[in-house]
């Protein structure tokens, strides 16, 4: 599972190492969907298996909870343990809600000229040319958006909207209402336009327990549309990402964006 998501994300600053490019990065819901306002549990983790917390915490640094109301909701009880970060949500407010962690940041690498020797640094817009000598050499600086997260629907699902930074997923329907043997529509979009021809690779959860991924692929259309046919019950994970020049600092050449969430699909 060695996509450029992984690469992306972790590159952000996600306390990995290089070796963490087969790892996902994840949150999960303890449920999707609630009848009437409740209290939900999350995780979040870098794993070596899906929703399986044996590598690393996620970094929750950048979570995000939105509300229906599109007001912040204050997440209670976080933690960061040996493997996994987690924390809970108080939903009092019927509707739907976004969770995401969302990382915008700067990669650089360059020459050190005295020694010849590789140097690189993380940091942001703001701070990143602080970290590179003024006599560095061979310097490339990359921009990096990367966005994980998932989806909560207390009572009737309600219209979220695209934030219009970076890449982003927008659901026909309701983000949380799938179902086993249905179709679900979906539109991915980058800074709010629509994302053509970008491939969206959607996983099945617990593949500790399969000898094969059973991974799908599908490509986007003209307008940044796609379907999928959800073959069973269970929560999985979807993903997609890719790179353009549409950085807003001068010195970077390249923006990476990438997009991960958790979907649950229902009996």
């Amino acid at each position: 599972m060695r996509t450029p998501f992984r690469l992306a994300t972790l590159a952000l600053g996600l306390c990995a190492t290089l070796a963490a490019q087969a790892h996902n990065l994840w949150l999960l819901p303890s449920t999707t969907v609630l009848s009437k306002p409740d209290w939900v549990t999350v995780d979040g983790a870098v794993s070596n298996d899906l929703f399986v917390a044996n590598h690393f915490p996620l970094n929750l640094d950048n979570l995000q909870v939105t509300g229906p109301d599109g007001a912040a909701v204050k997440p209670e009880n976080t933690a960061k343990l040996k493997y996994r970060s987690v924390f809970d949500l108080n939903l009092a407010q019927p509707g739907t809600y976004r969770i995401a962690v969302v990382n915008n940041g700067v990669f650089a690498s360059w020459k050190d000229k005295a020694t010849g020797q590789p140097r690189r640094a993380r940091g942001t817009a703001e701070t990143i040319g602080r970290e590179i000598p003024a006599d560095a050499q061979d310097v490339a600086v990359t921009q990096s958006l990367g966005r994980v997260e998932t989806f909560i629907s207390v009572g009737k699902p309600t219209v979220l909207k695209p934030t219009g930074q970076g890449l982003e997923l927008v659901a026909a329907g309701s983000a949380t209402d799938h179902a086993k043997g249905e179709k679900s529509g979906f539109t991915l979009l980058i800074d709010g336009q629509p994302a053509a021809g970008l491939d969206v690779t959607v996983t099945q959860g617990n593949t500790v327990y399969r000898d094969k991924l059973n991974e799908t692929t599908v490509k986007t259309d003209a307008q940044g549309r796609f379907d999928i046919t959800w073959p069973a019950a269970g929560m999985y994970w979807l993903e997609a990402s890719t790179r353009d020049a549409k950085t807003s600092l001068p010195q970077a050449k390249e923006r990476r964006l990438s997009y991960a969430a958790t979907l649950e699909v229902l009996p």
